[in-house]
């Protein structure tokens, strides 16, 4: 693989730390929010309440997936800049367009490689 030598890394290092910060901030209200659930679940009473309190942990585990995943890719980003591998497709090893970068700093492919 190439090394990308025409973009800002800083820059986009700066915006992969954000939304790091921004999804660990994330899980870490939705890990609240499912261990509040957990313990209503404990104390309740009722069936139908209880089966609510369930419904709405799995809603919180799937949120918790997809955050994880998220911050997976962000990680994984930013180990490709330490590397000198970012900014280049994982498919063909040709450059993503700076564009793309920007609005998606994790992305590893190219759109068309999708």
């Amino acid at each position: 693989m190439t090394r990308r030598e025409d973009s800002d890394f800083d820059h986009f290092k700066a915006l992969l730390l954000e939304q790091k910060a921004r999804l660990e901030k994330e899980l870490e209200g939705v890990d609240e929010e499912t261990r509040e659930l957990d313990e209503a679940a404990d104390t309740a009473d009722d069936t139908g309440d209880v089966s609510v309190l369930d419904a709405q942990n799995a809603v919180d585990q799937t949120q918790i997936r997809r955050i994880r995943a998220e911050l997976d890719e962000v990680e994984a980003a930013l180990k490709r800049i330490e590397e000198g591998t970012y900014g280049i497709c994982e498919k063909i090893g040709k450059p993503i367009p700076v564009e793309r970068l920007e609005a998606n700093p994790a992305a590893r492919t190219l759109v068309e490689t999708e």
